[in-house]
């Protein structure tokens, strides 16, 4: 982070964004824009900022990104240098069955949010993009260059567009603003509705668990703490225009997924197959060199880190 600055954190009640707030806060005033809807309980994004609400420089604003008003009046009033965009409806699934509400938040939001940088000469913009957006084509691991034009999800499309309209202010108005394509985060306050937050909390009561598909599919599991890292160094050297990912780089199978919670809890988890669903891709893992190039991003907590952290903190949830 840029030191003495003030950084917007939109989102920064959420899994990842209350993380990044506490690290932010070491070297200067943060302030959060979040809109604490009902995704899921707004009483566990209450709790996630208990941290920072003891430290010095948080503030806290409540309010939604299509509000274009009250997002120029947030950034007005905190005089803004830096925003890290986190907010936005996540996940594949729902996404499916919702695509307009996806493209109305996602986009409108973004889009105000870029408005308004503009507006009050914001220096930089870091903006929360997925590995989704790969969707099933190309190799892997999968770079900044591979293609990106073939997203089986509405939620992949709008982060899809998200960067496309952040690049397009760039290259309108200067912003500087990077992309990061965020892959699978896990550990402490993961949200209720992801996969590994919900196998947890089943193996944890000794109540079966269904895998989609046969198990062999694989994500590029990260630990929140590395994706935050990431997150802080790209605000530091935000400049230009950048598409970079950030994950472990190391994909693991949902079998084996399951089997790491399972030694984390110490119960064998009971499994049931179903079909894959739509909107599900095979499989994820980031290519890592530009992350490493352009960052110094070096991830360094597994797996077995991530999901032990992630059942410490419900057991005491």
């Amino acid at each position: 982070m840029v030191g003495g600055v003030t950084t917007l954190v939109t989102g920064g009640a959420g899994f990842i964004g209350s993380h990044l707030v506490e690290k932010l806060l070491h070297d200067g005033p943060v302030v959060v824009l979040d809109n604490f809807n009902d995704f899921y309980d707004p009483e566990r994004k209450e709790a996630n900022l208990a941290v920072a609400r003891a430290r010095p420089g948080f503030t806290l604003e409540r309010g939604d990104l299509r509000d274009a008003a009250l997002v120029r009046g947030v950034l007005r009033r905190h005089r803004i240098d830096s925003v890290v965009h986190l907010a936005a409806f996540a996940g594949v699934r729902p996404s499916v069955e919702n695509a307009r509400q996806y493209v109305q938040n996602n986009l409108e939001g973004t889009q105000s949010m870029l408005d308004a940088c503009v507006e009050h000469r914001v220096e930089r913009l870091v903006f929360a993009s997925s590995s989704s957006v790969y969707g099933n084509a190309g190799a892997r691991p999968s770079r900044e260059d591979s293609p990106a034009d073939r997203p089986v999800s509405p939620y992949a499309a709008t982060k899809r567009a998200g960067e496309l309209l952040c690049h397009a202010t760039h290259a309108t108005d200067g912003l500087h603003v990077t992309c990061l394509r965020f892959f699978s985060a896990v550990g402490p306050r993961q949200r209720p509705d992801l996969a590994v937050h919900k196998f947890a909390r089943l193996v944890r009561q000794g109540a079966p668990l269904t895998l989609f598909g046969d198990g062999t599919s694989e994500r590029d599991y990260t630990h929140v703490l590395d994706l935050v890292d990431g997150i802080s160094s790209a605000l530091e050297r935000c400049k230009g225009f950048d598409v970079i990912n950030l994950g472990a780089g190391q994909p693991v199978r949902l079998i084996d997924l399951v089997r790491h919670i399972g030694n984390a809890v110490g119960r064998e988890p009971r499994i049931e197959f179903e079909p894959m669903q739509r909107g599900d891709v095979d499989a994820t893992m980031a290519d890592l060199t530009r992350a490493r190039d352009r960052l110094g991003y070096a991830p360094r907590r597994g797996i077995e880190l991530a999901v032990r952290d992630l059942c410490d903190w419900l057991e005491q949830a």
